[in-house]
């Protein structure tokens, strides 16, 4: 028995050193910002730089990064607007990012580490805001985005985009940094995450009045249905005026 009784004591001891072993190995968690950064830094030499500058310092074909912070940079990544595809002076348009998650997260805290500039804000979407949102994008956001956030001309052949496909985030981020020639927002973070929450809303609700003509707003829409409303009429009129008498029927003829 004391062979098998030593085997046991030995296994015992392997397994418990095994396990303390395993304790005092360290635990990888999510990069730090340095590191982040670090890794983004190698990102942007080879994809930003030549817009950019080597340090983000600007060329004549890009503006300079320092002080945009984590929001600007976060916000034009996730939209695809940059790398801008369209050419230095065009308007960038949203389309599929170009980085994933990971190289995106480099790339903003790269950029953020150029200066102080605002962090990615922190939004909430509260039904009971609604009202409150919709106060504030009427004010500030309908006389370019239109009344549904369609979008709109905003002269100079410039558009304001839809924000069909925004995010409370990426709403939120726009105010702060204010993309291309939209301007900067001072909302407070309750205000912010309002008008992020009435997109929100504006994206999710239906057309309870019927046919929304691609949203394009009440006036338009009131004016498009005043036209087709006209035309019926006058449609009815010259169907209710007009002789439907057939020609070599069975009418007295007079001599």
């Amino acid at each position: 028995m004391r062979p098998l009784a030593t085997f046991a004591a030995m296994l015992v001891i392997a397994v418990v050193g095994l396990l303390l072993l395993g304790d005092t190995q360290p635990v990888r968690g999510a990069p730090s910002d340095a590191q982040l950064a670090e890794q983004g830094a190698a990102l942007f030499a080879t994809s930003c730089a030549s817009c950019h500058g080597a340090n983000g310092q600007g060329t004549e074909f890009g503006p300079s990064l320092g002080g945009v912070g984590a929001a600007a940079a976060d916000f034009q990544l996730r939209t695809g607007r940059m790398p801008l595809t369209e050419g230095p002076t065009a308007q960038a348009k949203r389309k599929p990012p170009a980085f994933d998650d990971e190289r995106i997260r480099q790339l903003v805290a790269y950029v953020a580490s150029l200066g102080n500039g605002p962090p990615i804000p922190q939004v909430s979407v509260d039904e009971s805001l609604v009202s409150r949102g919709q106060q504030l994008f009427v004010a500030n956001c309908a006389p370019c985005h239109g009344a549904t956030a369609n979008g709109g001309a905003v002269g100079g052949g410039a558009l304001a985009p839809a924000l069909d496909l925004a995010t409370p985030v990426q709403v939120a981020e726009a105010m702060i940094s204010g993309p291309g020639q939209m301007p900067p927002f001072t909302f407070g973070a309750r205000d912010a995450s309002a008008v992020a929450t009435y997109v929100d809303y504006l994206q999710r609700s239906g057309s309870p009045g019927g046919f929304s003509i691609g949203g394009i707003g009440p006036v338009p829409e009131g004016f498009v249905g005043w036209v087709l409303g006209m035309g019926l009429m006058l449609l009815i009129v010259v169907l209710v005026g007009r002789s439907w008498t057939a020609k070599g029927g069975d009418e007295d003829h007079v001599p």
